[in-house]
């Protein structure tokens, strides 16, 4: 927010419990989740949002879009929903006798991907680039997206009707997945009460201005992790690789997105330390999208992830 010192950044105090509680108002009962969501936009990663219909995925987007002061576009994504219609595309101008490109959805700040598994797998790749470049590549020209920029898709259970799923290299790209399950009793009553959140989401002001973000992330990637925390996430791979409820186990990146969320996680919690209850903490919405059950081409079990917390000792 204008005016905001850097020394009230770097605490977390002010601007960061307003904007945790200003969405805590508008998608009830779920703190934890928003938390998640605020963590890993810290970590300059993109988020995945698997549940049912109806239970807030958009909003929770697009509150967040709203809070952090940043350009929002919405692409719902269908079968019949093709490449250009996320990236843009070029046309011709007969009087001037040159193309002109016009930009997609893809050129804002806060891209929210609604459904992306409705899409087929050509449409779904073409935020490949765009997640891991921040660019994309049109005609043999390339073009810079804003900084920042954050993906935020949502997806239906794959078990739903019409769906593709998202292949290994595309959920590679998203640093956290999460769910938002039903609300509590207590919030789904206020919820119904108030009948439904979506205007408030739209009239949420900014409670931090979009040029602060980048300063932001840069202070979370300078948040210590010690030499023993390190050997920790280190182990917690391993085991991974060795675990028999897994196909296979977590990558490298997989590990640089473990300290990347842990390190938001501390940031949020006003320390310039790792602590190992801040990588477990965020583990499961690091990990499980990025492991396969042995029993199937399901991702991870919830269970099988704690279980591999626990085989691994604290440094």
């Amino acid at each position: 927010m204008p005016g905001t010192t850097k020394s009230s950044l770097t605490n977390r105090s002010g601007p960061l419990d307003h904007l945790l509680a200003a969405a805590g108002n508008v998608i009830l009962g779920k703190d934890r989740e928003i938390r998640q969501a605020v963590a890993c936009l810290l970590a300059g990663g993109h988020l995945l949002i698997e549940d049912l219909p109806g239970v807030g995925k958009t909003t929770l987007a697009h509150a967040l879009a709203r809070l952090l002061g940043l350009d929002f576009s919405r692409v719902q994504f269908t079968s019949d929903l093709l490449p250009a219609d996320i990236i843009g595309v070029s046309i011709y101008e007969r009087e001037k006798g040159v193309f002109r490109f016009l930009p997609g959805p893809v050129f804002s700040q806060v891209v929210l991907a609604d459904e992306i598994n409705r899409a087929t797998p050509k449409t779904q790749s073409a935020l490949l680039e765009a997640m891991e470049e921040q660019q994309v590549t049109i005609e043999g020209e390339t073009r810079r997206l804003p900084n920042p920029f954050f993906v935020i898709a949502t997806q239906n259970p794959a078990h739903q009707i019409g769906t593709f799923p998202l292949p290994e290299s595309q959920l590679d790209r998203f640093l956290m997945r999460i769910e938002l399950g039903y609300p509590e009793r207590s919030a789904e009553r206020a919820l119904l009460a108030a009948g439904g959140q979506r205007e408030r989401a739209d009239q949420l002001p900014a409670i931090i201005q979009a040029a602060e973000i980048p300063a932001i992330q840069a202070q979370v990637s300078q948040v210590h992790a010690a030499a023993p925390l390190i050997d920790y996430v280190q182990a917690l791979i391993e085991a991974s690789r060795q675990n028999t409820a897994f196909q296979h186990g977590l990558s490298p990146r997989a590990g640089l997105a473990l300290l990347s969320a842990a390190r938001a996680w501390a940031w949020l919690d006003g320390r310039q330390m790792v602590l190992p209850d801040d990588v477990q903490e965020v583990l499961p919405a690091v990990a499980r999208h990025r492991l396969r059950s042995v029993q199937g081409s399901a991702m991870a079990r919830a269970e099988d992830i704690t279980t591999l917390i626990r085989s691994v000792p604290i440094p």
